[in-house]
Protein backbone atom coordinates (compact mmCIF):
# COMPACT_ATOMS: atom_id res chain seq x y z
CA UNK A 1 0.00 0.00 0.00
CA UNK A 2 2.79 2.42 0.85
CA UNK A 3 4.47 1.64 -2.48
CA UNK A 4 1.18 2.26 -4.30
CA UNK A 5 0.87 5.58 -2.50
CA UNK A 6 4.33 6.54 -3.77
CA UNK A 7 3.14 5.81 -7.31
CA UNK A 8 0.10 8.02 -6.68
CA UNK A 9 2.23 10.86 -5.39
CA UNK A 10 4.32 10.62 -8.56
CA UNK A 11 1.23 11.08 -10.70
CA UNK A 12 0.37 7.50 -11.64
CA UNK A 13 -3.15 6.09 -11.85
CA UNK A 14 -3.66 3.42 -9.18
CA UNK A 15 -6.22 0.62 -9.25
CA UNK A 16 -6.99 -1.14 -5.96
CA UNK A 17 -8.22 -4.56 -7.02
CA UNK A 18 -10.52 -6.57 -4.76
CA UNK A 19 -10.21 -10.27 -5.62
CA UNK A 20 -13.86 -11.03 -4.96
CA UNK A 21 -14.17 -13.83 -7.53
CA UNK A 22 -10.71 -15.35 -6.97
CA UNK A 23 -11.27 -15.45 -3.20
CA UNK A 24 -14.17 -17.82 -3.85
CA UNK A 25 -11.71 -20.09 -5.68
CA UNK A 26 -9.15 -19.98 -2.84
CA UNK A 27 -5.53 -18.94 -3.34
CA UNK A 28 -3.24 -21.95 -2.76
CA UNK A 29 -0.10 -19.78 -2.59
CA UNK A 30 2.28 -21.00 0.10
CA UNK A 31 -0.15 -23.65 1.30
CA UNK A 32 0.79 -27.28 1.78
CA UNK A 33 -2.91 -28.15 1.76
CA UNK A 34 -5.83 -26.88 -0.29
CA UNK A 35 -7.19 -23.58 0.97
CA UNK A 36 -10.80 -23.14 2.16
CA UNK A 37 -13.10 -21.40 -0.30
CA UNK A 38 -15.16 -18.45 0.90
CA UNK A 39 -18.73 -17.46 0.15
CA UNK A 40 -19.42 -14.26 -1.78
CA UNK A 41 -21.04 -12.75 1.33
CA UNK A 42 -17.94 -13.45 3.45
CA UNK A 43 -15.72 -11.92 0.79
CA UNK A 44 -17.83 -8.77 0.39
CA UNK A 45 -17.76 -8.17 4.15
CA UNK A 46 -13.99 -8.67 4.26
CA UNK A 47 -13.54 -6.38 1.25
CA UNK A 48 -15.28 -3.55 3.08
CA UNK A 49 -12.85 -3.76 6.00
CA UNK A 50 -9.85 -4.05 3.64
CA UNK A 51 -10.75 -0.97 1.62
CA UNK A 52 -11.41 1.04 4.79
CA UNK A 53 -7.91 0.18 5.95
CA UNK A 54 -6.37 0.78 2.51
CA UNK A 55 -7.61 4.36 2.48
CA UNK A 56 -5.64 5.05 5.63
CA UNK A 57 -2.66 4.90 3.24
CA UNK A 58 -3.96 5.50 -0.29
CA UNK A 59 -5.51 8.75 -1.47
CA UNK A 60 -9.17 7.81 -1.88
CA UNK A 61 -9.80 10.60 -4.41
CA UNK A 62 -7.07 9.25 -6.69
CA UNK A 63 -7.80 5.52 -6.32
CA UNK A 64 -9.94 3.43 -8.65
CA UNK A 65 -11.47 0.46 -6.80
CA UNK A 66 -12.41 -2.55 -8.92
CA UNK A 67 -13.62 -6.09 -8.24
CA UNK A 68 -12.48 -8.92 -10.48
CA UNK A 69 -15.99 -10.39 -10.34
CA UNK A 70 -16.81 -7.71 -12.97
CA UNK A 71 -15.04 -9.66 -15.70
CA UNK A 72 -14.54 -13.15 -14.24
CA UNK A 73 -18.28 -13.63 -13.61
CA UNK A 74 -18.82 -12.79 -17.28
CA UNK A 75 -16.39 -15.35 -18.72
CA UNK A 76 -18.18 -18.02 -20.76
CA UNK A 77 -17.09 -21.68 -20.49
CA UNK A 78 -15.45 -21.50 -23.92
CA UNK A 79 -13.41 -18.47 -22.77
CA UNK A 80 -12.31 -20.27 -19.62
CA UNK A 81 -11.17 -23.27 -21.70
CA UNK A 82 -9.26 -20.85 -23.96
CA UNK A 83 -7.64 -19.30 -20.89
CA UNK A 84 -6.60 -22.72 -19.58
CA UNK A 85 -5.12 -23.57 -22.96
CA UNK A 86 -2.56 -20.81 -22.53
CA UNK A 87 -0.76 -22.52 -19.60
CA UNK A 88 0.73 -26.02 -19.25
CA UNK A 89 0.46 -28.34 -16.25
CA UNK A 90 4.26 -28.59 -16.14
CA UNK A 91 4.49 -24.81 -15.74
CA UNK A 92 2.00 -24.96 -12.86
CA UNK A 93 4.10 -27.64 -11.20
CA UNK A 94 7.02 -25.23 -11.12
CA UNK A 95 5.32 -23.66 -8.13
CA UNK A 96 6.93 -24.94 -4.96
CA UNK A 97 3.67 -25.63 -3.12
CA UNK A 98 2.16 -27.56 -6.03
CA UNK A 99 5.40 -29.47 -6.65
CA UNK A 100 5.67 -30.45 -2.99
CA UNK A 101 2.11 -31.72 -2.82
CA UNK A 102 2.53 -33.63 -6.10
CA UNK A 103 5.73 -35.32 -4.88
CA UNK A 104 4.07 -36.25 -1.58
CA UNK A 105 1.00 -37.62 -3.38
CA UNK A 106 -1.31 -35.11 -1.68
CA UNK A 107 -4.35 -33.74 -3.51
CA UNK A 108 -4.17 -30.82 -5.93
CA UNK A 109 -7.63 -29.86 -7.15
CA UNK A 110 -8.21 -28.53 -10.65
CA UNK A 111 -9.72 -25.27 -9.40
CA UNK A 112 -6.38 -24.57 -7.64
CA UNK A 113 -4.61 -24.71 -11.01
CA UNK A 114 -7.20 -22.28 -12.28
CA UNK A 115 -6.48 -19.69 -9.58
CA UNK A 116 -3.19 -18.29 -11.01
CA UNK A 117 -4.81 -18.09 -14.47
CA UNK A 118 -7.79 -16.15 -13.15
CA UNK A 119 -5.54 -13.78 -11.21
CA UNK A 120 -3.38 -13.39 -14.32
CA UNK A 121 -6.48 -12.58 -16.35
CA UNK A 122 -7.07 -9.60 -14.03
CA UNK A 123 -4.01 -7.99 -15.62
CA UNK A 124 -5.48 -8.62 -19.07
CA UNK A 125 -8.82 -7.08 -18.08
CA UNK A 126 -7.17 -4.00 -16.57
CA UNK A 127 -4.41 -3.73 -19.22
CA UNK A 128 -1.91 -3.11 -16.41
CA UNK A 129 1.45 -1.44 -16.93
CA UNK A 130 2.74 -2.55 -13.52
CA UNK A 131 1.36 -4.98 -10.94
CA UNK A 132 2.43 -4.84 -7.32
CA UNK A 133 2.36 -7.69 -4.84
CA UNK A 134 4.25 -9.48 -2.09
CA UNK A 135 7.13 -11.79 -2.90
CA UNK A 136 4.82 -14.75 -2.17
CA UNK A 137 2.71 -13.69 -5.18
CA UNK A 138 5.56 -13.66 -7.70
CA UNK A 139 4.41 -16.75 -9.61
CA UNK A 140 0.86 -15.42 -9.94
CA UNK A 141 2.08 -11.97 -11.04
CA UNK A 142 4.29 -13.53 -13.70
CA UNK A 143 1.36 -15.57 -15.01
CA UNK A 144 -0.36 -12.25 -15.70
CA UNK A 145 2.76 -11.02 -17.47
CA UNK A 146 2.84 -14.20 -19.61
CA UNK A 147 -0.86 -14.04 -20.50
CA UNK A 148 -1.01 -10.41 -21.64
CA UNK A 149 0.92 -10.81 -24.96
CA UNK A 150 -1.32 -13.77 -25.79
CA UNK A 151 -4.27 -11.38 -25.63
CA UNK A 152 -2.50 -8.75 -27.74
CA UNK A 153 -1.32 -6.55 -24.85
CA UNK A 154 2.16 -5.42 -23.77
CA UNK A 155 3.49 -7.56 -20.92
CA UNK A 156 3.17 -5.81 -17.57
CA UNK A 157 6.12 -5.15 -15.32
CA UNK A 158 6.06 -6.85 -11.92
CA UNK A 159 7.15 -5.22 -8.67
CA UNK A 160 7.26 -7.26 -5.47
CA UNK A 161 7.79 -6.17 -1.89
CA UNK A 162 9.13 -8.31 0.97
CA UNK A 163 6.75 -9.84 3.47
CA UNK A 164 6.88 -8.26 6.92
CA UNK A 165 7.62 -10.67 9.73
CA UNK A 166 5.35 -10.58 12.77
CA UNK A 167 5.96 -9.01 16.16
CA UNK A 168 7.18 -12.39 17.46
CA UNK A 169 10.03 -12.70 14.92
CA UNK A 170 13.61 -13.08 16.12
CA UNK A 171 17.07 -12.46 14.72
CA UNK A 172 19.17 -15.62 14.29
CA UNK A 173 22.67 -15.51 12.80
CA UNK A 174 21.96 -12.12 11.29
CA UNK A 175 18.72 -13.24 9.64
CA UNK A 176 15.15 -12.35 10.67
CA UNK A 177 13.21 -15.58 11.25
CA UNK A 178 9.55 -16.04 12.04
CA UNK A 179 6.10 -16.19 10.52
CA UNK A 180 4.85 -13.33 8.40
CA UNK A 181 2.65 -10.81 10.18
CA UNK A 182 -0.95 -12.01 10.13
CA UNK A 183 -4.08 -11.88 12.22
CA UNK A 184 -4.32 -15.67 12.30
CA UNK A 185 -0.87 -15.91 13.91
CA UNK A 186 -1.77 -13.14 16.41
CA UNK A 187 1.54 -11.38 15.68
CA UNK A 188 0.18 -8.28 14.00
CA UNK A 189 -0.16 -4.54 14.49
CA UNK A 190 -3.57 -3.48 13.18
CA UNK A 191 -3.94 -0.32 11.12
CA UNK A 192 -7.12 0.61 12.99
CA UNK A 193 -5.95 -0.26 16.51
CA UNK A 194 -5.85 2.35 19.31
CA UNK A 195 -2.59 4.32 19.57
CA UNK A 196 -1.52 2.81 22.90
CA UNK A 197 -2.05 -0.71 21.52
CA UNK A 198 0.12 0.12 18.51
CA UNK A 199 2.80 1.54 20.80
CA UNK A 200 2.77 -1.49 23.09
CA UNK A 201 3.04 -3.95 20.20
CA UNK A 202 5.97 -2.09 18.63
CA UNK A 203 7.78 -2.15 21.97
CA UNK A 204 7.39 -5.96 22.01
CA UNK A 205 9.33 -6.33 18.75
CA UNK A 206 12.80 -7.84 19.12
CA UNK A 207 15.53 -5.22 19.57
CA UNK A 208 17.25 -6.23 16.31
CA UNK A 209 14.12 -7.04 14.29
CA UNK A 210 12.90 -3.45 14.71
CA UNK A 211 15.36 -2.40 12.00
CA UNK A 212 13.49 -4.62 9.54
CA UNK A 213 10.36 -2.61 10.40
CA UNK A 214 12.26 0.62 9.77
CA UNK A 215 13.46 -0.67 6.39
CA UNK A 216 10.03 -1.71 5.16
CA UNK A 217 7.73 0.84 6.81
CA UNK A 218 9.56 3.95 7.94
CA UNK A 219 10.02 7.18 6.00
CA UNK A 220 13.49 7.66 7.50
CA UNK A 221 16.38 7.64 5.03
CA UNK A 222 18.97 4.89 4.65
CA UNK A 223 21.50 7.24 6.22
CA UNK A 224 19.27 7.82 9.26
CA UNK A 225 18.72 4.06 9.62
CA UNK A 226 22.47 3.39 9.43
CA UNK A 227 23.00 5.97 12.17
CA UNK A 228 20.38 4.29 14.38
CA UNK A 229 22.19 0.96 13.96
CA UNK A 230 25.49 2.61 14.91
CA UNK A 231 23.89 4.18 17.97
CA UNK A 232 22.50 0.82 19.10
CA UNK A 233 25.91 -0.83 18.61
CA UNK A 234 27.42 1.97 20.73
CA UNK A 235 25.02 1.22 23.59
CA UNK A 236 21.90 3.30 22.90
CA UNK A 237 18.85 1.90 24.69
CA UNK A 238 16.92 -0.09 22.01
CA UNK A 239 13.67 0.98 23.66
CA UNK A 240 14.36 4.54 22.51
CA UNK A 241 14.80 3.30 18.94
CA UNK A 242 11.57 1.31 19.06
CA UNK A 243 9.74 4.26 20.59
CA UNK A 244 10.86 6.40 17.65
CA UNK A 245 9.35 3.91 15.21
CA UNK A 246 6.16 3.66 17.28
CA UNK A 247 5.75 7.45 17.25
CA UNK A 248 6.15 7.56 13.48
CA UNK A 249 3.67 4.72 12.95
CA UNK A 250 1.01 6.22 15.22
CA UNK A 251 1.45 9.69 13.72
CA UNK A 252 0.82 8.19 10.28
CA UNK A 253 -2.38 6.37 11.24
CA UNK A 254 -3.64 8.76 13.95
CA UNK A 255 -1.76 12.01 14.61
CA UNK A 256 1.22 13.45 16.50
CA UNK A 257 -0.82 14.17 19.64
CA UNK A 258 -2.01 10.57 19.72
CA UNK A 259 1.60 9.37 19.39
CA UNK A 260 2.73 11.49 22.34
CA UNK A 261 -0.24 10.38 24.40
CA UNK A 262 0.37 6.72 23.61
CA UNK A 263 4.00 6.99 24.68
CA UNK A 264 3.04 8.67 27.96
CA UNK A 265 0.37 6.06 28.64
CA UNK A 266 2.77 3.21 27.83
CA UNK A 267 5.37 4.57 30.25
CA UNK A 268 2.73 4.96 32.94
CA UNK A 269 1.32 1.46 32.55
CA UNK A 270 4.41 -0.49 31.56
CA UNK A 271 7.13 1.38 33.43
CA UNK A 272 9.53 -0.66 35.53
CA UNK A 273 7.34 -0.53 38.66
CA UNK A 274 3.98 0.34 37.11
CA UNK A 275 0.88 -1.76 37.61
CA UNK A 276 -2.13 -1.22 35.31
CA UNK A 277 -5.33 0.08 36.86
CA UNK A 278 -7.51 -2.70 35.48
CA UNK A 279 -5.73 -5.89 36.59
CA UNK A 280 -8.10 -8.86 36.61
CA UNK A 281 -8.56 -10.84 39.82
CA UNK A 282 -9.20 -14.59 39.78
CA UNK A 283 -9.67 -17.23 42.46
CA UNK A 284 -7.75 -20.50 42.27
CA UNK A 285 -8.91 -23.34 44.49
CA UNK A 286 -6.83 -25.93 46.32
CA UNK A 287 -7.73 -28.55 48.93
CA UNK A 288 -4.27 -28.32 50.48
CA UNK A 289 -2.66 -25.66 52.70
CA UNK A 290 -0.51 -24.48 49.80
CA UNK A 291 -0.68 -24.27 45.98
CA UNK A 292 2.19 -24.91 43.54
CA UNK A 293 3.09 -21.69 41.72
CA UNK A 294 3.09 -23.40 38.31
CA UNK A 295 -0.44 -24.68 38.99
CA UNK A 296 -1.54 -21.17 39.97
CA UNK A 297 -0.10 -19.73 36.74
CA UNK A 298 -1.84 -22.37 34.64
CA UNK A 299 -5.20 -22.13 36.45
CA UNK A 300 -5.15 -18.33 36.18
CA UNK A 301 -4.63 -18.53 32.42
CA UNK A 302 -1.20 -16.89 32.48
CA UNK A 303 0.46 -19.95 30.88
CA UNK A 304 -0.84 -22.90 28.89
CA UNK A 305 0.46 -25.65 31.18
CA UNK A 306 2.17 -26.27 34.50
CA UNK A 307 5.28 -27.36 32.59
CA UNK A 308 5.44 -23.98 30.85
CA UNK A 309 4.75 -22.24 34.17
CA UNK A 310 7.57 -24.03 36.01
CA UNK A 311 10.00 -23.30 33.17
CA UNK A 312 9.00 -19.63 33.07
CA UNK A 313 9.54 -19.28 36.82
CA UNK A 314 12.96 -20.91 36.65
CA UNK A 315 13.93 -18.62 33.76
CA UNK A 316 13.13 -15.54 35.84
CA UNK A 317 10.03 -14.57 33.91
CA UNK A 318 7.62 -14.37 36.87
CA UNK A 319 7.27 -11.77 39.61
CA UNK A 320 5.16 -12.34 42.69
CA UNK A 321 4.12 -9.18 44.57
CA UNK A 322 6.84 -7.28 42.63
CA UNK A 323 9.58 -9.75 43.62
CA UNK A 324 11.08 -12.13 41.07
CA UNK A 325 10.64 -15.80 41.96
CA UNK A 326 12.97 -18.41 40.42
CA UNK A 327 12.12 -21.50 42.48
CA UNK A 328 10.03 -23.71 40.19
CA UNK A 329 8.56 -25.49 43.22
CA UNK A 330 7.53 -22.33 45.12
CA UNK A 331 4.31 -22.73 47.12
CA UNK A 332 1.54 -20.15 47.64
CA UNK A 333 -0.41 -20.01 50.89
CA UNK A 334 -4.14 -20.62 50.88
CA UNK A 335 -6.15 -17.56 51.91
CA UNK A 336 -3.70 -15.04 50.49
CA UNK A 337 -3.90 -12.70 47.46
CA UNK A 338 -0.93 -12.40 45.12
CA UNK A 339 -0.05 -10.02 42.28
CA UNK A 340 1.50 -11.96 39.38
CA UNK A 341 3.51 -10.31 36.63
CA UNK A 342 4.54 -12.59 33.78
CA UNK A 343 6.93 -11.76 30.93
CA UNK A 344 9.10 -8.74 30.27
CA UNK A 345 8.31 -7.09 26.92
CA UNK A 346 4.73 -8.36 26.82
CA UNK A 347 3.88 -8.05 30.49
CA UNK A 348 0.72 -9.66 31.79
CA UNK A 349 -0.67 -8.98 35.24
CA UNK A 350 -3.23 -10.84 37.32
CA UNK A 351 -4.28 -10.91 40.97
CA UNK A 352 -4.60 -14.51 42.14
CA UNK A 353 -6.49 -15.37 45.33
CA UNK A 354 -5.77 -18.88 46.62
CA UNK A 355 -8.94 -20.34 48.14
Amino acid sequence: MAKMRQFQDLGHHVVLLVGEFTAMVGDPTGKSESRPRLSREEIQEAARTYTDQAFKILDRSRTEVRSNSEWLDALRPAEIVELMAKMTVSRMLERKDFAQRYEENRPIYQHEFLYPLLQGYDSVALACDIELGGTDQLFNLLVGRDLMPRYGLPAQMVLTTPLLEGTDARMENGVVVGKKMSKSADNYIGLAEPPVTMFRKVMQVDDDVIFRYFELLSACSNEELAELKREKAAGKDPREIKARFARELITRFHDADAARGAEDEFKRVYGADAVPDDVEEVEVATDKPTLWIAKALSSAGLVKSTTEGKRLVEQGGVELDRTRVTDGNHQLERGKRYLFRVGSKNRRFKYVVVV
